[in-house]
């Protein structure tokens, strides 16, 4: 999108200077506000026209039907959907009687901004409405980091060039008229008017709503209050009705006079509690806004936003291009989870109902190693909740005939919601995905009350359903049949690499958790023989190995498969599940995500250099990245074996996937695991940070496009920064006991007092891998701000 002429580069900020009707749904996404509890789509502020209205809180959802061909036993049997809450965003103005709408009259401006530091977005317009009279619209909203349930808006309108009579409502709308929704109609039938009315009440210019979803029984309240400034005499009038609220504020206004609303709304829900505790739980939330003022929450707001850029901040020169997507992704992802207080954190975050606001494996794998050393209390946080769904998974893993948890592939509240079992059940990776997360959590952060309480149970019951789900054979080899890696087109695999190596770290890691809690681990029924069990499985894991190719096999046998037929393939056909059976892409060398490529990321020591070498080389010509969690991948791996410009492309299409709308699905919400790809490709890939055997490791490299990067990480309450220019490295401990890091396999020990600059050693220059024809990713050129 900021390839768009109404769009600017700039390093601390997202400028729409002109509106592009044809893109307002992209751009609703995009200039999305949340907090991880409650998110706007930056829908305009007179609701009309919209590209896709929405208000969302994590966690509420309607259940919708899984529709099946045919019958059998374990399918799913119905799914959850993020559905719109009530809208509290609606401010309708009227000039002389005519509503502004952007579709009439002449809108003779219109700037949109969303400034990265103090976290709002801001709006102006200038509107010559039909009958010519001319009135300028300034509106700032925010959905606040520092009272949760809390959103604002100022909004004012000046007339301009004569006097007019002036209207604006302020609404609370549930069960806004949606889009259609294509495909099966009962799915849409389930979820048109989610909500069913229980309580309105509008007086003094305060008015609450609080419905019940019609399925799932969630109740849900919305609250709104005002404060009205303009010229002596301005009416208001309140009312309310099932399905929403309206106030009112009418006065003339002379040229250069303005009317302005402050609007505050709140927003919460609950499974459990009753009408009157949701409707006092929005009341107090109000209450709290306004004694706030809106004043100080603009305040509170910069200062949160300024101790998360203080922790957080990437420096990229070289690129401004970049420098603005890698901070556009550190704001969407703090968005996402800085207050889900135990809530998941969506694919989609909270900007958009994009894959039904579902979370997946991609949580843990690309979005909390960045939480981790940036906001660790929202990277616990999401493991919270998954350690809340427990219950729920070990009651599927009984379902499958399997001991431990087997956590679902996709949900909202812990239940599988996927009704196609290749890529859904048989992806059983994201339990090790899970544990994988408890132990960086914890090396991270050194939360040894987490680590013995949830973070044990998460890594017992995990490790459990592996030992149950996998077999020695005659040889004593320990194999994992039957299931489906990253790479979902090459589903119900035998000894998918990745899964068996994130598995054996799984099983190890709850071993030796064992060991260390003695007392805990008794408490969890966890004997001898069964961690003996545990370290035997690790021990005899099979990682298949292609020796006639020299390359791993993604899975067993993987590498003997035919090749896809790349060169008959057109470019129109990608994504080729949209073209193409499941039946033929299973059987071929294809390859849709990053799969091997992960493990060689997620599970280097498992790797030579030398492998990871020929395996990137092997893998790259098959990969046609028809997933947004690709590429970034795939950077960090390019910068490691020294393809540094190639790294530099991928780094490009993670960072951009939204911002240049690269899968031509920003409409539904933005891609919150690829943006935090921006930052792994960054840190981890030109930053060459790991995580090895409880030490912080540095091999950094930057390409030619790049002149240099700076970053920050907190390890175990220390806070280090570091550079990175071609030439050197430097590493400085901000605050905390000194600690021990590598550089190049080199144990440096940083300090306050000192600090270390090391020099980066030449890259071994290699041949550039191909890629399948016409899925190369674009060549990057840096882009300076415009």
């Amino acid at each position: 999108m900021i390839a768009h002429s109404a769009f600017t580069v700039e390093p601390w900020s997202l400028r729409e200077t002109e509106l592009d009707l044809d893109m307002l749904a992209q751009s609703e996404s995009v200039f999305a506000l949340s907090n991880g509890h409650l998110g706007w789509r930056a829908n305009l502020d007179e609701g009309e026209p919209h590209g896709l209205p929405g208000a969302y809180l994590n966690g509420l959802y309607e259940l919708r039907p899984l529709p099946y061909a045919e019958v059998s036993y374990g399918q799913p049997e119905s799914g959850q959907t993020i559905i719109n809450v009530t809208n509290g965003k609606l401010i309708r103005l009227f000039v002389d009687d005519e509503p502004f709408d952007v579709r009439y009259g002449e809108l003779c401006s219109h700037e949109r901004v969303l400034d990265f530091r103090d976290g709002v977005l801001r709006r102006t317009a200038e509107w010559c409405s039909p009958a010519g009279r001319t009135v300028r619209v300034t509106s700032t909203r925010l959905v606040s980091f520092t009272q949760r349930a809390i959103a604002a808006i100022s909004y004012e309108v000046t007339a301009v060039d004569a006097p007019v009579r002036i209207a604006v409502q302020s609404e609370l709308l549930a069960n806004e008229a949606l889009p259609t929704v294509a495909g099966d109609p009962r799915v849409a039938a389930a979820l048109d008017q989610p909500l069913v009315s229980e309580h309105h009440s509008a007086h003094d210019q305060v008015a609450v709503l609080v419905h019940k979803t019609k399925r799932s029984g969630l109740r849900v309240g919305a609250a709104m209050a005002h404060v009205i400034e303009g010229p002596a005499g301005v009416l208001c009038e309140c009312d309310s009705y099932p399905d929403g609220a309206i106030v009112t504020a009418a006065t003339p206004l002379k040229p250069g006079e303005k009317l302005r609303i402050v609007k505050f709304v709140a927003h919460g829900w609950s499974g459990g509690r009753s009408l009157p505790a949701i409707r006092d739980q929005v009341w107090a939330a109000l209450t709290s806004a306004r004694q706030s003022t809106w004043d100080g929450l603009l305040a509170d707001q910069r200062a949160y936003l300024d101790d998360f850029w203080g922790r957080a901040d990437v420096e990229v020169d070289g690129d401004t291009e970049v420098q603005q997507a890698v901070r556009f992704a550190l704001f969407h992802i703090l968005q996402a989870g800085a207050r889900g207080e135990n809530r998941p954190i969506p694919a989609k975050g909270l900007t958009g109902p994009g894959y039904d606001g579902h979370a997946f494996w991609d949580t843990e794998m690309f979005v909390l190693p960045l939480l981790n050393v940036t906001v660790p209390d929202a990277a616990v946080s999401a493991l919270r909740w998954r350690h809340n769904t427990m219950p729920m998974a070990k009651e599927r893993a009984a379902q499958l005939g399997l001991a431990g948890a087997a956590f679902p592939w996709r949900t909202i509240a812990g239940q599988e919601c996927s009704g196609y079992w290749p890529a859904g059940t048989a992806a059983f990776h994201v339990n090790a995905d899970i544990a994988d997360a408890v132990v960086r959590y914890v090396d991270a952060t050194g939360d040894q009350d987490f680590e013995s309480g949830q973070g044990m149970e998460l890594l017992t019951e995990t490790a459990r359903l592996w030992r149950s789900l996998g077999h020695h054979d005659s040889a004593g080899h320990f194999h994992i049949d039957g299931v489906t890696g990253p790479d979902e087109y090459s589903a119900i695999s035998d000894d998918n690499v990745y899964t068996n190596l994130m598995a054996k770290r799984n099983l190890q890691a709850a071993a030796d958790v064992a060991d260390r809690y003695p007392d805990r681990a008794r408490e969890l029924g966890i004997d001898t023989e069964e961690t003996a069990g545990w370290r035997d499985a690790a021990q005899d894991m099979h990682i298949p190995y292609d020796e006639t190719l020299g390359v791993h096999s993604q899975a067993e046998k993987f590498t003997r498969y035919q090749a896809w037929d790349f060169a008959h393939t057109t470019p129109d056909q990608y994504p080729l599940l949209l073209h193409f059976t499941y039946f033929d892409l299973y059987r071929k060398q294809v390859v849709k995500q990053a799969d091997l490529v992960l493990a060689m990321f997620t599970c280097g020591n498992a790797f030579t250099d030398q492998e990871k070498a020929r395996d990137f080389d092997y893998y790259e010509p098959l990969t046609v990245r028809d997933s947004s969690l690709s590429a970034s991948t795939q950077s960090i791996i390019a910068a490691e074996v020294g393809h540094l410009d190639l790294a530099y492309d991928y780094l490009g299409e993670a960072a951009l996937m939204d911002l240049h709308d690269l899968e031509h699905n920003t409409r539904d919400g933005v891609h919150i695991a690829s943006l935090a790809g921006s930052w792994l490709a960054l840190v981890c890939g030109f930053g060459g940070l790991r995580h090895q055997d409880g030490k912080i490791c540095f091999a950094p490299r930057l390409p030619e496009g790049l002149a240099r990067i700076a970053f920050n990480v907190r390890v175990k309450a220390r806070q280090m920064h570091v550079e990175v220019t071609r030439a050197s490295a430097s590493y400085v401990l901000a605050d905390g006991d000194p600690l021990v890091i590598t550089h190049y396999g080199t144990e440096l020990t940083v300090s306050q007092d000192q600090p270390h600059e090391r020099p980066i050693p030449p890259a071994t220059l290699r041949p550039r891998p191909s890629q399948p024809p016409g899925r190369a990713p674009a060549h990057r050129r840096p882009i300076s701000a415009r």
